[in-house]
């Protein structure tokens, strides 16, 4: 499926928001991976925004972090 510019754009947005909390957090992909319970190419590619998450992936992830939904994805 193709997406459009604004898709491609969010996805990148929201990739760069992933891999600045985990550089904030000191982790690599591996230890996200680990602690989000998703597979560390998986990681890799929601940072590169390649990836459309499942809201229970997006959930997963900011778990990890410690956050709720509401505050991970703030204004996004």
């Amino acid at each position: 499926m193709a997406y459009t510019k604004p898709d491609t754009a969010f996805l990148r947005e929201f990739g760069q928001r992933v891999r600045k909390l985990r550089k904030a957090a000191k982790w690599t992909q591996e230890e996200l991976a680990e602690r989000s319970g998703l597979h560390h190419t998986y990681i890799g590619s929601i940072e590169r925004g390649e990836r459309n998450l499942a809201l229970l992936n997006i959930r997963k992830v900011a778990n990890a972090f410690g956050r709720t939904l509401s505050k991970f994805l703030g204004d996004l």
